[in-house]
């Protein structure tokens, strides 16, 4: 059924204005986002099936499926959204850019506050920036004397194993920044978000380098799909 047959108060885009964004089904918000399925396939069947989780198909050995939900849609790279028939430039172009503005939406609202007024933005931007990647990802969140966001840099990958991380590196972009505090944050594509002893370790190890010129390690948090850990909430730091 396409989306003029319903009634139009349960057409996704009207019901939307009338009954808020909050009434709307995941696969409905992002019919509206879509506006348009393809041949044969409306947009609401499209967004379901986008939505569905991913499976390999056991002839072919290819991935099939859907993303698994909205993060895993949102965060997953242009390539893999080309797999989908029915996806083309400017379907691909409209996802990516809602998640391009949810990431400067949280950045600004990071910048004008002190990230822990707002401790659950700042897990919400890491989330967005590093969670859905499937390599391991060291970040640093350069902070101004008042904790406020200065700018975040990706600074090192790695492997799903381990990523090598030089302090040398993250003090001179601390004073390139003339940051005065930062927040550590890496992603651990196994979903598991406990930090390894290699992670504690890391950590001191910073806090000493950065120590030295004054900048002080306010957190270190980790991110995996669906789920993140503050070492400093757990009295790690």
């Amino acid at each position: 059924m396409s989306l003029k047959d319903l009634p139009r108060d349960a057409q996704p885009r009207e019901k939307l204005l009338v009954r808020g964004p909050g009434a709307l089904a995941d696969a409905e918000l992002l019919a509206i986002v879509l506006r348009t399925g393809v041949a044969g396939k409306g947009v609401l069947q499209l967004a379901q099936e986008l939505l569905e989780p991913p499976a390999i198909d056991p002839i072919s050995g290819l991935l099939r499926g859907g993303f698994g939900g909205i993060a895993g849609l949102l965060q997953a790279p242009s390539q893999d959204l080309a797999r989908i028939k029915g996806l083309g430039p400017a379907k691909r172009a409209q996802l990516l850019a809602v998640l391009e503005l949810a990431r400067r939406a949280l950045a600004q609202r990071l910048s004008e506050r002190a990230v822990f007024d707002s401790p659950g933005a700042v897990m919400q931007y890491l989330q967005l920036h590093l969670a859905g990647k499937d390599h391991e990802v060291f970040a640093v969140l350069f902070l101004d004397n008042q904790h406020r966001l200065i700018a975040m840099e990706e600074m090192f990958r790695g492997t799903l194993a381990q990523t090598s991380v030089y302090p040398r590196e993250v003090v001179l972009h601390a004073l390139r920044h003339q940051a005065a505090a930062v927040v550590l944050a890496h992603n651990h594509p196994s979903g598991a978000v406990h930090p390894s002893p290699a992670d504690l370790a890391l950590t001191q190890m910073l806090r000493s380098a950065l120590g030295l010129v004054d900048v002080r390690v306010l957190d270190h948090i980790i991110v995996a799909p669906g789920a993140g850990l503050s070492m400093a909430e757990q009295g790690l730091i």
